[in-house]
Order: structure tokens, then C-alpha cells, then sequence
């Protein structure tokens, strides 16, 4: 059995990734820490938790005499770091929390690994030679975008919120673990993700809970920014991939090559609401705009070509056939409300 450390997976992402990867692998014990913010939800790993393979600490990963018992107890021998504040309009009112979850956070992780399971640099300890950490990061350290580019593994980084600089700057620290001490890492920086069990501060549970309650939706400025949208299964299997079989060093992009601007999400959701849910008049009717936020990127989207021809990755969905699975799955969580 080996035995992975998984970092925020109660979190969206994560609380998708753990019974998706229990699931599919018999042969790997998981410890998952995580502080339990607001965005964490234990409710998320209900099914998880009868699981013998499967283990959860309530835990900051700043908190290095934590981290380190953790190795040490559970003979730690590989990690897939998650854990992150990761809200852009929280990063501009409250940076400083997002610098030190997300980079002094992720270099704690870093040094905890590094000094477990290598001698000294590049010299891995006997039975830790297969180690591995896998950072999870996103699109947003790249900036935004004109109308036709899209990001690769090359694109020189330039964000421009507090949010994607303190994750540019984990990317670097993680990058800087690889080069001095041959720390065997890999980074995947993924767009934005959709699917069940995310935060309902985010954009598409937003729209879905306002319609069905008959609040206003709230869509910033013009609602033509644009993003790449993934579906968080796909971003799963991408992930799971990049950690098995990924170059050790290397970057990869995960995206679902489904853009789509602010105002063609809140008007597919609308529409199929009108179907599932209807009303005398059409949610449409709902739709708001509020003052756009500062610092607010234009447009992402990711080139995943490299991911796709190096390891074989696909998009199972597209943005039609996962944005149902995504409001069937809220309506099901909302429905005492309806």
C-alpha cells in the first residue's frame, strides 16, 4: 500500500478527486488534511469516510509540527496539494490570508516532503524514490488574455490579482524545490472548474440558487469575460494522469476548450431552468449587472495540447452535456427550497 497526502480535500476540487481516486485504486491509503474553512465541506466525503483507506485530519498546512507528524505517522510517500484560498474577491479585501495559506503554506508542505524523503539534494532516502508532489494551481497566474491567444505551459506569467500572484508564487516555490534539491514535482494550472459540490459563492451556484429562489442574478460589468470552463470529473482524471505519468519537472495545462462568456453561462442555465423548473416568467428576467470588480481579467483559456499528446487526456464533457449534470445536481441540494 502507499500512502498519499492529500491537502484541501474538502474543498470543490478535492472532495471530487478523493472518492474518485479511492474508487479507482485499491492501493493507496489517503490522508486528507484540511482546516475546514468555509469553502470545506466534510458533507462532501460522507462516502468516504467508512472507507479503511481513508483518513481525515482537521489541520493547517502552515502548521509544520502537524505536517510533519503527519509524514512521520503515516509514512507519507507522495502528496496532491489542493488546499488554497482561492477567491479573487477575498484575495483584493483580505490579501494577506491568501500569501500565507498559499505560499508559505505550500512551501512548509514543500520542506516537510523534501527533508522526509531525500538525504540530501537529489538523493532520494530507500523506499522514496517513487515520491512524489503534485501542485495544483490555475490559469489566473498567466494574466488575461487578448481575443484569439490561448495560455500555454510557456506563457510568461503575469497575474494580476492578489489571489493569482500568491499561486504564481507557490508555482515558483514548488518549481524551485525541483531545481535546487531534486524534489520530483509537477504542476498542473487548470481552468476555471465547474461540476457538484462547489462553494456556493462561485459563479454558476450562484446563478442556479438565485434563479430558483427568485433573487436577482448578479453578473459583473458587461458579462462578457471570458473563461475556459472544465468539468471538475475531467480535471480529476487529468490530475490522476499528470501524477502517474507526468515528467518529473514538467507543467501541465488542464482545460476544457469551452469558453464561454459570463453571459452565455447565466443564459444556457437560464434555459434550462426555464425546462426543468418552470416559472411564470423566465429566470432570464433575473439578470442583473453590478459594478465589475477590481482587477478583473478579461479572458482565459488553456491550450491542453500538451496534456493531451503526452498522456493521452480527454474531456469527457462538454460544456452542454456537464452544465446539466451540474444545475441536476444543485437543484437536488436546493430542492427543500423550491
Amino acid at each position: 500500500m502507499t500512502n498519499i497526502l492529500i491537502t484541501g480535500g474538502a474543498g470543490f476540487i478535492g472532495s471530487n478527486f478523493v472518492p474518485y481516486f479511492l474508487k479507482k485504486y485499491e492501493n493507496y491509503n489517503i490522508v486528507n488534511l484540511d482546516l475546514l474553512t468555509y469553502a470545506g465541506n466534510l458533507d462532501n466525503l460522507q462516502k468516504c469516510e467508512s472507507n479503511p483507506r481513508y483518513k481525515f485530519i482537521k489541520g493547517h498546512i502552515c502548521n509544520r509540527d502537524l505536517v510533519e507528524f503527519i509524514f512521520t505517522e503515516y509514512n507519507i510517500q507522495g502528496v496532491i496539494h489542493f488546499a488554497a484560498e482561492s477567491h479573487v474577491d477575498n484575495s483584493i479585501k483580505n490579501p494577506g490570508v491568501f500569501i500565507e495559506t498559499n505560499v508559505n503554506g505550500t512551501f512548509t508542505l514543500l520542506d516537510v516532503a523534501q527533508k522526509y524523503w531525500m538525504d540530501k539534494p537529489n538523493s532520494y532516502k530507500k523506499d522514496y524514490e517513487n515520491s512524489r508532489f503534485h501542485h495544483i494551481s490555475t490559469d489566473e497566474v498567466y494574466g488575461t488574455l487578448n481575443e484569439t491567444d490561448f495560455f500555454t505551459e510557456e506563457t510568461p506569467y503575469a497575474p494580476n490579482s492578489p489571489y493569482s500572484a500568491s499561486k504564481a508564487s507557490s508555482d515558483m516555490i514548488v518549481r524551485s524545490y525541483q531545481e535546487t534539491y531534486g524534489l520530483n514535482t509537477v504542476i498542473t494550472n487548470c481552468s476555471n472548474n465547474y461540476g457538484p459540490k462547489q462553494h456556493d459563492e462561485k459563479l454558476i451556484p450562484t446563478i442556479i440558487r438565485n434563479a430558483i429562489n427568485g433573487n436577482l442574478i448578479p453578473i459583473y460589468g458587461d458579462g462578457k469575460n471570458i473563461r475556459d470552463w472544465l468539468y471538475v470529473i475531467d480535471h480529476c482524471k487529468g490530475i490522476d494522469l499528470v501524477y502517474h505519468n507526468g515528467r518529473t519537472g514538467e507543467v501541465y495545462n488542464i482545460g476544457g476548450r469551452n469558453e464561454r462568456t459570463n453571459l452565455q453561462i447565466v443564459d444556457s442555465i437560464c434555459t434550462i431552468l426555464d425546462k426543468k423548473v418552470p416559472q411564470k416568467k423566465s429566470y432570464k428576467d433575473l439578470i442583473t449587472f453590478v459594478e465589475d470588480r477590481a482587477g478583473h481579467d478579461r479572458r482565459y483559456a488553456i491550450d491542453a495540447t500538451k496534456l493531451e499528446n503526452e498522456l493521452g487526456w480527454k474531456a469527457d464533457e462538454n460544456f452542454e452535456s456537464g452544465i446539466v449534470k451540474t444545475i441536476e445536481w444543485y437543484l437536488e441540494k436546493y430542492e427543500s427550497k423550491l
